[in-house]
């Protein structure tokens, strides 16, 4: 009997060696690390392809959503992702319900003075028109007296209110790219504006039936990811650092020939 449970504890003994000798492995992998993991909320626009949009799967898919996959795999952090809209990714970050938002956000300077703050640029973007596949309009000289449809709040608002004086036309704001698609499919606008890519990437794909207007785009701008807290600077700063690498190693590269060829 005596060398029975002699037995049994020499197997307990070994097993409890074992287990620590298992999590000292694991604190000393961790510790080799450096920093621990770190985790964000990360909110962003709804339908805006091909940057960020939902596919037949329902996965948010799109170039934001592979750039910034493959950033946080690059410096180890990890994010939820709130797929909530423009205004109201800017008003989660602007709460505190989340840490920052990729988007296509034009980096500009009236941004930067009302509290943005932007890491560097990821894609040089322009902003043009874009009609129904019929429409006779060839320019904004064609726009006296007709409507153009924008998204609220971005860089085509800006840019449409800028010539609208100009051409004679009146601006309408909607929510979001596809209102402002359905608004020109409806006759309810003649034209709308939008970020160059998209419009084109809508038209090519077949998702849109509409033309773009040739010679209608402005000035190009950097889109960036932006933090409304200096607090979340961190998340900036790991951001343009995963951005280094992954332009250095080709792999931004490969997700934008992935959408736009």
């Amino acid at each position: 009997m005596k060398k029975i449970l002699s037995l049994m504890l020499a197997v307990v003994m070994c097993l409890c060696l074992a287990a620590c000798g298992t999590n000292e492995v694991i604190e000393d992998a961790t510790d080799a690390t450096g920093v621990e993991a770190k985790h964000f909320v990360v909110a962003t626009d709804m339908g805006f392809s091909p940057f960020e949009f939902q596919d037949a799967e329902g996965n948010i898919v799109g170039i934001d959503m592979d750039l910034l996959a493959a950033i946080a795999e690059d410096q180890g952090f990890t994010y939820d992702l709130q797929y909530i809209g423009w205004d109201a990714a800017i008003a989660a970050c602007q709460a505190g319900q989340a840490d920052g938002m990729i988007a296509g956000a034009s980096i500009t300077d009236a941004r930067k003075e009302s509290g943005w703050i932007f890491s560097d640029g990821y894609y040089e973007a322009t902003q043009g028109m874009a009609v129904a596949a019929d429409s006779t309009i060839e320019g904004f000289a064609d726009l006296a007296g007709q409507t153009v449809a924008v998204k609220i709040g971005t860089m085509s608002q800006a840019y449409a209110d800028s010539i609208k004086a100009e051409y004679g036309f009146e601006v309408m704001t909607l929510e979001t790219s596809a209102d402002i698609y359905q608004a020109v499919m409806t006759g309810t606008a003649a034209a709308c504006m939008d970020d160059t890519p998209i419009l084109k990437y809508s038209i090519k794909s077949g998702s849109l039936d509409m033309k773009f207007v040739e010679g209608t785009e402005n000035e190009p701008a950097a889109y960036g990811f932006a933090i409304f807290n200096a607090d979340n600077q961190e998340l900036v700063d790991l951001f343009n650092a995963g951005l280094a690498n992954i332009r250095a190693n080709g792999k931004y590269d490969e997700i934008i020939a992935d959408y736009l060829g």
